[in-house]
């Protein structure tokens, strides 16, 4: 198989949550576990940093990524899921893997792929960790697909374990109540290994000391760092706990000689050092035009924060969703007073853009429907004068479509 080839095999022949929602997950290890010993273990040649959490992950990968690198370490990151390019997920000093490396996997491993009945995520974990030992890279940064316990990235034993802020999402999977969410993001925790905590809300805190203690992990409190001591070229006010979780994962990782000078500079050259995207991307000035990957409470909650610090006559906001995510959960942190453009992104998990214009509706918010993100976002640029704010999110894939 050639590269685009590889690429049908991978997203039509294997379930890929991002495509078709909750039908496509596997929760355990077991799976996992027999694909990495057909893989021969990779994971276990390469140290590891495990990132899990609600919201922050990425931003957080990133920007640890971005710090090592500039330190002179050569650096694995695995991420998910990507926004336009598959090879996104898997990066060697900020560079996305090779179409060669993406081909070479799955035709060098195409019978225990195709026999192993495999999920999407699960062979690009293995694909990650193959491309990860082969390079020897110095570290990789390793970001939870979702939940933790039994995420497919969890049979590692890292080095150290973040977890970023907790809140409400994928409940469907990961429980009811704030506490069980984070009793399964704990479950990154490892005997022994480190382990640094973003601030969160009491109830999150003490889930996860109780786990650490558990596990005789020293636990390192990020909200104790400083939220103003260094600044990051990641727009976004949010942004500053996760500089936070950073600066104190770098206090962690005593084994790594990072120096301040390294932690500045890096801080600052993310996107140069790393290509990411998504977060607080400003696409135009005039008017502002904001694209963000928020798509749950917390997340839409922290951009409108920011979005009403700003000066601006009218708000528009072009907005979708996926089908397995409740407008009303994040309704209530979303302005009334702004103008909707409401769509849906081009993926099967969408949500039908008429039954979240019957929800929105419902719920008082007032706007249009749109056959495409192209189309909402023109209708929205159209309609603002030149001193309004239009924010695009809702969804990864709302805002991959406008990038």
């Amino acid at each position: 198989m050639n590269y685009s080839q590889t690429l049908t095999w991978l997203f039509e022949r294997l379930p890929m949550y991002q495509r078709v929602g909750p039908p496509a997950m596997r929760f355990g290890l077991d799976q996992m576990n027999r694909l990495s010993a057909a893989l021969r273990d990779p994971h276990r040649s390469t140290k590891c940093i495990h990132i899990a959490g609600t919201n922050g992950k990425g931003s957080t990968a990133h920007m640890l990524a971005s710090v090592l690198q500039t330190a002179g370490y050569t650096v694995g990151l695995y991420t998910s899921p990507h926004l336009k390019d598959f090879r996104e997920r898997i990066k060697i000093n900020g560079q996305a893997v090779d179409k060669k490396s993406v081909v070479d996997f799955v035709n060098q491993n195409l019978a225990i792929l195709e026999e192993g009945g495999y999920s999407f995520f699960e062979v690009t974990v293995g694909m990650a960790f193959s491309i990860f030992a082969k390079a020897q890279v110095d570290v990789a940064i390793v970001e939870v697909g979702l939940g933790g316990r039994l995420d497919a990235t969890n049979i590692i034993t890292p080095i150290l374990s973040v977890i970023t802020h907790i809140s409400k999402d994928h409940q469907q999977f990961l429980g009811d109540t704030i506490a069980a969410i984070a009793s399964e993001k704990a479950g990154i925790i490892k005997e022994n290994i480190p382990v640094v905590l973003a601030k969160n809300e009491k109830v999150v805190q003490q889930v996860i000391i109780d786990k650490a203690k558990s596990t005789s992990s020293p636990i390192f409190f990020a909200e104790e760092v400083s939220a103003n001591k260094y600044t990051t070229d990641l727009l976004g006010d949010y942004q500053k706990e996760n500089l936070a979780n950073v600066t104190m994962a770098i206090t962690a990782l005593s084994e790594f000689n990072v120096e301040k000078k390294h932690l500045v500079k890096g801080l600052q050259s993310v996107v140069k050092n790393t290509g990411f995207q998504g977060r607080w991307k400003i696409l135009q000035d005039s008017p502002k035009v904001i694209a963000d990957v928020a798509h749950n409470a917390a997340g839409i909650a922290a951009v409108i924060e920011q979005i009403k610090t700003m000066k601006y006559e009218r708000l528009h906001i072009v907005f979708g969703m996926v089908n397995d995510k409740d407008f009303g959960q994040i309704s209530a942190y979303l302005p009334k007073d702004a103008s909707y453009y409401f769509c849906s992104p081009e993926v099967i998990r969408s949500k039908a853009v008429d039954q979240l214009f019957a929800e929105a509706s419902q719920l008082g918010f007032r706007g249009a429907t749109h056959h495409s993100v192209a189309s909402a976002l023109a209708a929205a640029k159209k309609e603002a004068s030149l001193s309004d704010i239009i924010l695009v999110c809702g969804s990864l894939f709302v805002v991959t479509e406008v990038l």
